[in-house]
């Protein structure tokens, strides 16, 4: 079974701090652009962070500059998004998701058809 299960969403206040986690199975990550995407209500879905599958090149988008850090720890075959800072314009649903062979992270976070979704989780920034 391939599939990437998200973790980690929740209620927090302005200013506030989350960590997303985004465990792959089924395949390794090595070979995979990965990238986190995130969906307000009444919003198309949106690519936050990417990164590369070749040369591990990172993308962010201009409103979570600063604020959001991506990474991936291939020992654990997981993503991670740290989200610092929070507001609550970033309140959505994250998903996770990979795609083979895209080296370029922007256009990774541009794409609307990936190899693998996972599930979403819940993000709630609000006083």
């Amino acid at each position: 079974q391939l599939q990437l299960v998200e973790s980690g969403g929740g209620f927090v206040q302005p200013g506030g701090s989350l960590r997303l986690s985004c465990a792959a199975s089924g395949f390794t990550l090595d070979a995979y652009a990965i990238g986190w995407f995130r969906q307000a209500p009444g919003k198309e879905r949106e690519g936050v962070s990417c990164t590369s599958s070749f040369d591990g090149r990172l993308y962010y988008a201009d409103s979570v500059k600063g604020r959001f850090t991506i990474s991936r720890d291939n020992a654990k075959n997981t993503l991670y998004l740290q989200m610092n800072s929070l507001k609550p314009e970033d309140t959505a649903v994250y998903y996770c998701a990979a795609r083979r062979f895209i080296g370029n992270p922007k256009g990774m976070c541009e794409m609307t058809r990936q190899d693998y979704w996972g599930q979403g989780t819940q993000v709630t920034v609000s006083s």
